[in-house]
């Protein structure tokens, strides 16, 4: 258990993170302002051999939850998923204006620069559940991205 943590440890300093069987990349969330009380987080998600996101969790929220969103004739939806798979080989990318993890009912403002502890749940095909530990930088754009390229995500009241 010790090497696994160390090479989890290891792994984060370099943005990324690997479980047994996934693994977490790219991970970031958005910043908010005074008053606002949730955000989303997101990622690229890989599993070897295939898995299922299956919650979340993080201090700094009340509530963390994989959500999705999509258009629904000409209305943007928002809905959570109890569960979302992760085939083989296969990146899930988590990201704005789609599947992304959302933090509600937040304790405080998530500030540029700062980061956000998180904890990810997965379950493989035999069912045997896996925790990912995440140090998760927020920022107002996704790593590498222009402010004006991110799509906006309307986290109001659902």
């Amino acid at each position: 258990m010790k090497l696994k943590t160390l090479t989890l440890i290891a792994a984060l300093v370099c943005g990324t993170a690997y479980a047994q069987t996934v693994e977490v990349k790219d991970a970031w969330v958005r910043t908010t302002v005074q008053g606002q009380k949730a955000t989303g987080a997101f990622m690229k998600i890989t599993a070897k051999e295939g898995a299922q996101l299956v919650g979340a969790s993080s201090p700094v929220a009340g509530v963390a939850e994989v959500h999705e969103m999509k258009m629904d004739g000409n209305i943007m939806k928002m809905r959570a998923v109890p569960v979302l798979d992760i085939p083989a080989g296969q990146t899930v990318e988590l990201k704005s204006g789609g599947y992304h993890v959302m933090l509600m009912d937040l304790k405080s403002p998530l500030l540029k620069d700062s980061s956000v502890p998180l904890t990810l749940v997965f379950k493989d095909a035999k069912g045997v559940e896996e925790k990912v530990e995440l140090n998760v930088p927020v920022a107002t754009v996704a790593p590498g991205m222009k402010a004006d390229a991110m799509p906006a995500m309307n986290h109001g009241k659902h």
